[in-house]
């Protein structure tokens, strides 16, 4: 699996949005972009929040990008409290088929602030 999302990563399909405290990696999430679709992975924190601050962060900037859709694959509450709701399969499968055919953000994504020098 790592090899593969590695691999996905040097396509420019895969991303991370990362929450650092110092030189210390303190949560964030991983997940592919196709189209306008962000198929969200797993999320992870090593501190308190830290993953929640990496989601919101992501979903920002997945809408200036234009960014229609994050599957989330889980109901959880957590992810409710951001928005996240089921959506009935079939009309999850026609936004997937008609969003996917857009351009993806390729390559490696940075935030405003976070351009390598």
């Amino acid at each position: 699996m790592r090899r593969a999302y590695v691999e996905l990563h040097d396509l420019g399909i895969a991303h991370s949005c990362e929450a650092w405290r110092g030189d210390e990696l303190v949560g964030g999430l991983y997940g592919v972009s196709l189209g306008r679709v962000f198929y969200g992975e797993s999320m992870f924190a090593r501190a308190d929040d830290a993953s929640k601050l990496a989601f919101v962060t992501l979903v920002e900037w997945l809408r200036t990008w234009g960014v229609a859709l994050i599957d989330c694959q889980q109901e959880t509450e957590h992810l409710a409290r951001f928005g996240a709701e089921p959506w009935p399969r079939a009309e999850f499968l026609e936004a997937v088929g008609t969003l996917s055919k857009l351009p993806t953000k390729r390559g490696k994504w940075h935030f405003p602030g976070d351009e390598p020098a």
